[in-house]
């Protein structure tokens, strides 16, 4: 059983201010034209608005939509209340995201009337513990890949069962973009070994699939659309980084590299709180004229060693007109399995690194931070993106949500 929330970020948004249920309004994280929306109310949908529309064009599209910043905290507020009470009615298998988390039917649960009482109790939970307007749609399947893919067949507020019988023929009739996991450039690559549609998907031998993804991942496909319960999380490899579309008072050289410095100020704090460091990492400015680079470095987790090899980047840059901004570290290891250099003193750097952690968990967040992020260290703050179910705190009191919740999860 798989439970997916409907628009869940501007649902959240209506129900802190009902206001504005019923009302078309999109989640920018920043209010000019040229910011993305991130997400939108049904409202908005029905004029053509989704995830990735620029807000200007929503203006423009849906006339009358309110545009209203993300509230980050709020969303991981509700997220963990709805866990207590879905819990009630099922033990969640996986939390999958901050708007996801399967369950697994076992014996008699896995009875297809039984899963329909279940669903419905699991709604009913929300409905009373949460608030009635936050929809979800629920999808049972013999494999946790297809119960999310019958969430996305009937919203909002689904209830879709794909039996076992029905398989692989209940897939057909739709369009690959459909299926999670083949996104545009997985598309053209799979229209290029003539597969255009779920049909051509399904009629797929074992080896035409492995030839058309390119990988055995084909051929595990051919078992995951006929129901077979086989695993279907992969690691592509860990990586950790964070971007930040900079508002248009901050879209000049100098307000860029604070805010880039920022972002590798917050990163060090979460490789020095996972206990990871990094030996390359990434960096990039989006504009008119986008530009990025990359270097490798002694292994590190401090942004004050990492600041002069962005200074020694910067120095190179080649962009115009910024919107964004964003780092990335990859090649992380365990302090276990990280060997420090024997030419830089990067590991000196960590401790102090450490050292204004526990300065920031105790007296607040930028209680301590680099200098050069002075006019910049109250933006980019933590978003919860795919996959993410908390936020990193940086301090004392950081995320810090009012409980004026009214559902009874939180009595």
């Amino acid at each position: 059983m798989f439970l997916d929330f409907n628009s869940y970020f501007a649902s959240i948004e209506q129900i802190i201010d009902p206001s504005l249920l019923g009302k078309p309004i999109a989640v920018c994280p920043t209010q000019g034209d040229s910011g993305t929306v991130i997400a939108a109310s049904y409202e908005a949908k029905k004029f053509g608005v989704y995830t990735g529309t620029k807000a200007g064009d929503a203006k423009r599209m849906c006339p009358g939509i309110i545009l209203i910043p993300a509230t980050h905290s709020a969303y991981q507020h509700f997220h963990e209340n709805i866990l207590k009470a879905v819990e009630q009615v099922l033990p969640v298998d996986k939390v999958c995201s901050v708007d996801e988390m399967r369950f697994r039917l076992l014996g008699e649960e896995r009875e297809p009337e039984n899963a329909k009482r279940i669903a419905l109790q699991m709604k009913q939970a929300i409905y009373d513990n949460i608030a009635p307007s936050l929809g979800s749609s629920v999808g049972v399947a013999p494999n946790a890949y297809l119960a999310k893919l019958a969430t996305d067949l009937q919203k909002p507020n689904g209830l879709v069962f794909i039996e076992p019988h029905e398989l692989p023929d209940r897939l057909k009739g739709l369009s690959l973009m459909t299926f999670c996991g083949i996104n545009r450039r997985m598309k053209a690559r799979l229209n290029a070994q003539g597969i255009f549609t779920s049909d051509d998907l399904v009629a797929a031998s074992p080896e035409e699939l492995k030839k058309a993804f390119g990988s055995v991942l084909g051929e595990r496909w051919w078992y995951i659309i006929r129901g077979y319960d086989i695993l279907t999380d992969f690691d592509s490899g860990k990586s950790l980084g964070h971007s930040h579309v900079l508002a248009p008072e901050l879209r000049n050289d100098a307000d860029c590299r604070a805010v880039l410095l920022r972002l590798a100020h917050k990163a060090c704090a979460r490789l020095r709180a996972e206990d990871f460091w990094a030996s390359y990492f990434t960096i990039y400015v989006r504009g008119r004229i986008s530009w990025s680079t990359g270097a490798r470095i002694a292994p590190s987790q401090d942004a004050i060693s990492i600041s002069k090899t962005i200074d020694r980047l910067w120095a190179e840059r080649e962009f115009s007109q910024p919107t964004q901004v964003g780092i990335t570290f990859y090649d992380l290891k365990k302090s276990l399995y990280t060997t420090a250099s024997l030419f830089e003193n990067t590991k000196d750097f960590a401790k102090l690194g450490h050292t204004v952690d526990r300065v920031n968990n105790k007296f607040g967040k930028n209680s301590v931070y680099l200098a050069a992020i002075h006019k910049a260290r109250n933006h980019a703050g933590e978003k919860l993106a795919f996959a993410k179910t908390t936020l990193f705190s940086e301090g004392k009191d950081d995320h810090a949500w009012p409980d004026t919740f009214r559902g009874g999860a939180a009595k």
